[in-house]
């Protein structure tokens, strides 16, 4: 199951949502707001840390650059569109909005 979060982590409990109900190894594709929780030197860093053990974990290019983030946490996966859709094919998918 591939688990999508657009909200971000610092203003919705989507993300806290999704990682209660992911099982390992469900990849965690973050986009829109959702970007934020792969900014490195955050409050949520260790968090998506620890996740990134258990999950393999993408943010969408796109939406990183809209935002101006630039430091990503090591271990996050960048996609572009392609790589979304590619993700959205090969898994079924539960939007956490």
């Amino acid at each position: 199951m591939l688990h999508t979060v657009n909200k971000s982590p610092f203003l919705s409990g989507a993300l806290e949502s999704c990682l209660r109900f992911a099982q390992k190894d469900d990849p965690i594709l973050f986009y829109e707001d959702g970007v934020y929780a792969a900014m490195s030197g955050t409050k949520v860093e260790s968090l998506i840390t620890d996740v990134i053990k258990e999950h393999p974990v993408y943010a969408l290019r796109a939406d990183l650059s809209a935002r101006g983030i630039d430091s990503i946490i090591d271990g996050v996966n960048i996609v572009d569109y392609a790589g979304f859709v590619e993700l959205v094919e090969q898994h079924k998918t539960n939007a956490w909005l």
